[in-house]
């Protein structure tokens, strides 16, 4: 191949290769700002970090999603005909999942929890879902739930869209 292919080629796609390499540069910074902003924020709050790479594995995989359908707009890739997949998939997935809404319910409660609610793993923790109190250190915060010991050895898996609904109170040990 010589030089003047590449310079056609240019020619007639230069304004989507330009684009292209801007979004995947954004896509780039994008990933290492938000890393910074999530580590900065585990390391102020003093979060384990296996929950700040919860959360960073998740703005990631956004701002890729992000990217890919802005490179897809850029290069006129037609959603009509992908849209048949996309809705065969999340109809299938949605079966499957019995509750998609309550999937990405927990997943944004699990970035609200992250960034709004000052609790830690290993801090003792009361929740109060109506007469009902359930009392315990937390051992895990994930995607889709708190983990929660109560003072018997028994583990309590709370839903993270339930939780951020519930009152929360932080025990002070002594």
């Amino acid at each position: 191949m010589d030089f003047e292919f590449f310079v056609a080629l240019y020619v007639k796609y230069g304004f989507q290769i330009s684009v292209s390499v801007l979004l995947i540069i954004f896509y780039i910074l994008g990933k290492t700002i938000f890393s910074k902003i999530i580590f900065l924020r585990a390391h102020k709050k003093e979060f384990d970090v296996s929950r700040a790479l919860y959360i960073r594995k998740l703005i990631n995989n956004i701002l890729l999603l992000l990217c890919l359908v802005l490179v897809g707009a850029t290069w006129d890739v037609s959603i009509k005909h992908l849209s048949i997949y996309f809705a065969s998939f999340f109809t299938v997935a949605g079966i499957g999942l019995f509750a998609q809404w309550s999937v990405l319910s927990n997943v944004t409660s699990s970035l609200i929890l992250y960034f709004y609610f000052p609790i830690r793993i290993g801090e003792k923790i009361q929740i109060i879902d109506g007469g009902q109190v359930i009392q315990g250190v937390i051992l895990d915060i994930t995607l889709f739930s708190v983990k929660i010991q109560d003072e018997n050895g028994n583990e309590i898996y709370f839903p993270n869209n339930v939780a951020i609904q519930k009152g929360i109170v932080s025990i002070k040990q002594s």
